[in-house]
């Protein structure tokens, strides 16, 4: 059992529409990619971080809001983007429940196999 003990149980959240007939949703990735714009204050230079083209971060920023029909952020040309007050919702929502997921499944893991 020892070495069962060093393992770590992983819980993915992903929030979807469940209207919608696309298969987008708001998950590890796209949260990724809204701090990143929280936090740089641009799509483009969040893409960068995560060494992905912008075409590519463009793409599933759009995807996600049409499958969720909400607008995520609020670009503004040459001079960046900013997240919408939806958007930040739907991301401080997903990180805090997150946490408590994550938190949850270590425990339930730890619980299952001592």
């Amino acid at each position: 059992m020892g070495q069962l003990e060093t393992l770590a149980a992983g819980v993915r959240l992903t929030i979807t529409n469940p209207a919608s007939e696309s298969t987008s949703a708001f998950g590890p990735g796209v949260a990724k990619l809204c701090l990143g714009v929280r936090d740089h204050g641009s799509l483009n230079a969040s893409a960068k971080t995560m060494r992905m083209a912008y075409s590519k971060a463009w793409r599933i920023i759009k995807d996600t809001e049409s499958s969720l029909g909400v607008q995520l952020l609020l670009r503004d040309g040459a001079h960046g983007s900013t997240l919408t007050e939806e958007g930040n919702l739907i991301l401080d929502a997903y990180l805090a429940i997150q946490d408590q997921l994550s938190a949850e499944g270590q425990r339930l893991f730890s619980e299952y196999v001592s």
